[in-house]
């Protein structure tokens, strides 16, 4: 049977070249970055390579990459970093659709006594600016709203957002871990103070991450011990990771719009086959503006985790939404935010494409789809 994977906003298969920079580091790099002997200056050189490549797919400044342990550490670095070094009672606003990482990071930040603004969405998932200016007040120190949707795809109108954040005097930060590599970034035409980005959306290790922090912006250590990073993230860095993580950013940069195209093209189809030959389908956010390779659809009184079993015995991977979202019992809360009703949120699916996903994989992914919704409708009726 083949196993065709459509689930790459959950993680990416190592790209050759990525792999064969990491083994290669593995294997002849293995000094300690911070060693002034030959052995940790040739780690030291791999490490600032990548972090050149990092910075040129982002349109930053190599010294204003901070690499981390992932897309959740460096969301964490980015509000709690910026709220602990304000250093005074603080106001933050996030919007509802956020990744658990920010969320997260934002209800720890209200157990230290700073309060947070959750902003709703419509059923576009797309968030309004103007909420964005009415949320603001004296004691706000920091916006973050997601670049791109990790279930919907949606994208954000960062750079008006961050007119209003600056306007002010509000830094913003942009989780950028589904964005990267999907669309073109520039962080100096978006505006973003700080922008989350994490190895493995990017066909590069897990484990491995960045954020960017523009040049004068005050953040504060989540950790503390050696001076790496600029005292922002000690520890000893993850040489292989890191490289391997610089290499596919490379690849990320040259491949961009050709990628984005051929990646747009087969999301299209894949949503026009589905309509055509599933009754009760329909598609969750915002159809236009969002990232080439994904897609987000309600099977009328479908189980999606049925569906996702269903379509993994006939070879094909695909998810209800967020991953580590897995196993949750309650349903989606980038759905139920844009409007979902339960049921309808637990009937949605993400297909989510990647590089090497095909015309031909999508069309024996479309008879695999009718086939098991068939199924299920069918069992469901009779029970």
């Amino acid at each position: 049977m083949q196993h065709v994977y459509l689930d790459h906003n959950a993680t990416t298969p190592l790209a050759p070249e990525v792999l064969e920079t990491m083994a290669a580091c593995l294997g002849q790099v293995y000094g300690n970055a911070s060693s002034i002997h030959r052995f940790g200056q040739d780690a030291k050189q791999r490490l600032e390579a990548a972090r050149r490549q990092v910075a040129a797919l982002i349109h930053g400044q190599p010294a204003e990459i901070v690499f981390t342990g992932g897309g959740t550490e460096a969301d964490n670095l980015a509000v709690l970093g910026v709220v602990r070094a304000a250093n005074r009672p603080s106001h933050v606003v996030t919007t509802a659709i956020e990744h658990p990482a920010v969320l997260a990071a934002c209800a720890q930040l209200e157990r230290e006594g700073v309060a947070v603004t959750r902003l709703a969405v419509g059923a576009s998932g797309v968030v309004n600016p103007d909420e964005v200016r009415r949320a603001l007040r004296p004691e706000t120190v920091l916006v973050s709203v997601m670049h791109a949707n990790n279930e919907l795809g949606t994208v954000q109108p960062i750079a008006e957002i961050a007119r209003i954040a600056h306007s002010a005097g509000v830094l913003l930060h942009v989780d950028g871990v589904q964005a990267l590599g999907k669309i073109p970034v520039d962080v100096e035409a978006l505006g973003a103070d700080l922008y989350s980005m994490s190895a493995h959306k990017l066909y590069a290790p897990k484990g491995v991450g960045a954020l960017y922090v523009r040049r004068g912006t005050k953040v504060a250590p989540l950790v503390w011990g050696g001076h790496q990073e600029r005292e922002r993230r000690p520890g000893t860095e993850n040489v292989p990771g890191i490289a391997a993580f610089g290499k596919a950013a490379e690849i990320a940069g040259a491949n961009l719009a050709a990628d984005a195209a051929r990646l747009g093209e087969l999301r299209d189809r894949l949503e026009a086959a589905a309509m055509e030959r599933i009754s009760g389908v329909s598609v969750n956010g915002s159809r236009w503006n969002r990232t080439p390779n994904t897609s987000n659809l309600c099977f009328e009184g479908i189980d999606g985790e049925a569906l996702v079993i269903a379509l993994d015995l006939r070879g094909f991977a695909v998810s209800t939404g967020a991953a580590c979202s897995s196993g949750a019992v309650a349903p989606s809360h980038v759905l139920t935010a844009i409007g979902l009703p339960p049921d309808r949120a637990r009937a949605s699916m993400r297909f989510s494409l990647g590089r090497d996903n095909t015309a031909a994989q999508v069309d024996g992914f479309i008879e695999a789809l009718a086939g098991s919704v068939a199924h299920l409708r069918r069992i469901s009726v009779h029970a």
